[in-house]
Formats: C-alpha cells, sequence, structure tokens
C-alpha cells in the first residue's frame, strides 16, 4: 500500500532508527516513508503501518535502555503480527536486542509467543498452523 494507511499503530522510541530497523527484520515491514520526525513501516497490500515516532530529546534523556531490555509490563496495549516461522523470528530478535519468550501457546489456526523489542515493548508474534 503506498500513502497513508487507515490502520496503524504509533510506537515512541528512545532511537527510532534502531527500533525501526528491528521491526523491519523481525517482522519483514518494509520502509514506506521517512523523516526527523517519524518512520512508517509496511507490508505490501496491507492496510496496517507500524509508525516509529522519535520521543524528544530532551525527554529522551532521561529514559534508560538496558541491555536486555526493562519489559514495558504496565501498558494497556499489546500488538501482534503473524510471522512465517516464530523461529526465525525469535533468532532475528535476539541478534537486534529483543526476545521472544516462552511459553508458546496454541491458539484454533495458530501458535503465538509473547515478545519484547529492544527498548522494552511488548508484542505477540503468531505462527500459523
Amino acid at each position: 500500500m503506498s500513502g497513508p494507511s487507515r490502520n496503524g499503530v504509533f510506537i515512541y522510541a528512545v532511537d527510532a532508527e534502531r527500533l525501526a530497523g528491528f521491526y523491519q527484520a523481525v517482522l519483514g515491514l518494509h520502509r514506506v516513508h521517512a523523516s526527523p520526525e517519524l518512520i512508517v513501516l509496511g507490508l505490501p497490500d496491507t492496510d496496517l503501518q507500524l509508525v516509529i515516532h522519535p520521543i524528544p530529546p530532551h525527554i529522551a534523556a532521561t529514559i534508560t535502555i538496558t541491555s536486555p531490555p526493562e519489559r514495558r509490563e504496565d501498558t494497556a496495549l499489546k500488538f501482534f503480527f503473524t510471522v512465517p516461522s516464530l523461529a526465525a523470528a525469535q533468532r532475528i530478535a535476539t541478534s537486534l536486542g529483543g526476545a521472544v519468550d516462552d511459553p508458546q501457546w496454541t491458539g484454533t489456526s495458530f501458535v503465538v509467543r509473547n515478545a519484547v523489542d529492544p527498548e522494552g515493548n511488548i508484542f505477540q508474534l503468531r505462527e500459523s498452523q
């Protein structure tokens, strides 16, 4: 899809380039647009975009990103993406400073695992069965 999406998720980031690269590699997203204010990622033929928005420098300077990342578990939202392989996503996420957790749950036509990005945002990965 080119142009603005009707649906999307914003993620505020201390290091927007690093986080965009993480989601591009783990989820197979493509860079749709980039400016100093935001990086837009998407998948062809979908109407969903992931928008990485840099946290203003004066606020980012007060945030410490740890390795491994401290998990931001006190949020009411968690997004999910389907990937071709949970095992491959885990290898990529780990190599880029994130993690894919145990345990694994089985749904009606998928398996799912929680994951964390390099800045501590928790999300879910699903693999269709």
